[in-house]
Parts: structure tokens; C-alpha cells; sequence
């Protein structure tokens, strides 16, 4: 584990939503489209970690289910790995569920696996390796 990488924050519109964190004095550090993950997001930079905002692009989008379910707000804390495989094989192995058998990709060139809530304490964790 390197260091919480980003905080995921699920929106209906990243348009709408970003004159609150620009008041805030944020930046937008990125944009990008995941279509693995069917989202639009923007990272906005804050010290030390990054905000990700998430957007649906697709209505078979998590996040949508997510916006419906639940509404707008917190979605996923993230943290940073140095080996994803190796990472998803001992949590395996020591009994934790994960949403998928096999790295995805994420933003930035990455690889994602997310832990399921229930063995989270209800908290979505997404694991990430940097992109080379």
C-alpha cells in the first residue's frame, strides 16, 4: 500500500457540480473517459490525494445504478499498490471478496479491482497500480 491515491464522489454532472470545488480552489488536474467502467471523470487536485468526480455515460453504468440507489455523493475510497495481482491474490486468500477475478482497466493507465462493500464495513474499496 502506497498512500490513499483518490476519493471517488459519484455525480449526475461533473459540469454542474464543478463551480462548487473550483470556489473551493480546486483545479481540474484531468479528464477522462473510462468506457470499461462506462463513466466520465475529472480529477481535481487537492493536497496530497486527488477527488474523483464520476459521471455516467452509459444507463448500464455502476454509477448510474449507484446515482439511482442512492444519489449523488461519496462512492469509493481508493488506494494506491505497488503489485495488483499480487494484492487481489492475498485477499483472496485471506477470505475477502473482490468484484472481479481480474484487474481492470482504470484512469490514467492503470489497473482497478474493487473490494466488495460487505468486506469493506460498507465502504466500496478500489485498489489501483499505476499505469506505466
Amino acid at each position: 500500500m502506497r498512500a490513499v491515491e483518490h476519493i471517488g464522489i459519484a455525480v449526475r454532472s461533473i459540469e454542474e457540480r464543478l463551480p462548487l470545488y473550483r470556489a473551493l480552489g480546486f483545479e481540474v488536474g484531468g479528464r477522462e473517459e473510462v468506457g470499461s467502467e462506462k463513466v466520465r471523470v475529472a480529477f481535481l487536485l487537492a493536497a496530497g490525494t486527488r477527488i474523483e468526480l464520476l459521471e455516467p455515460t452509459a444507463p448500464d453504468s455502476p454509477i448510474r445504478s449507484f446515482l439511482t440507489k442512492r444519489g449523488e455523493g461519496m462512492h469509493h475510497i481508493c488506494f494506491q499498490v505497488d503489485d495488483i495481482r499480487a494484492t487481489m491474490t492475498e485477499l483472496r486468500t485471506k477470505g475477502f471478496r473482490l468484484l472481479s477475478d481480474e484487474p481492470r482497466s482504470g484512469a490514467n493507465g492503470s489497473q482497478v479491482c474493487f473490494i466488495h462493500p460487505s468486506s469493506g464495513g460498507g465502504v466500496l474499496i478500489e485498489l489501483s497500480q499505476p499505469g506505466e
